[in-house]
């Protein structure tokens, strides 16, 4: 497992029906390991509402250095 919950992410592609860019930050809320690994993801806008909640694949996203 590379991420744990509540490390800060970045979305490495454009999820535009989900009004996301790469490059937006995002904060792991849940860690799933079956069938593949994957990430639940709450990506915030700057007023801290949230645009988005989803599921993405350790392929999609990297870590905030």
């Amino acid at each position: 497992m590379k991420f744990s919950e509540y490390d800060t992410v970045i979305l490495i592609t454009d999820y535009k029906n989900e009004g996301l860019k790469k490059g937006d930050i995002g904060a792991i809320l849940m860690v799933y390991t079956e069938p593949n690994e994957a990430y639940e993801v709450e990506f915030v806008d700057d007023d801290g509402e949230v645009k988005a909640q989803i599921v993405l694949l350790i392929s999609l996203i990297t870590m905030v250095c």
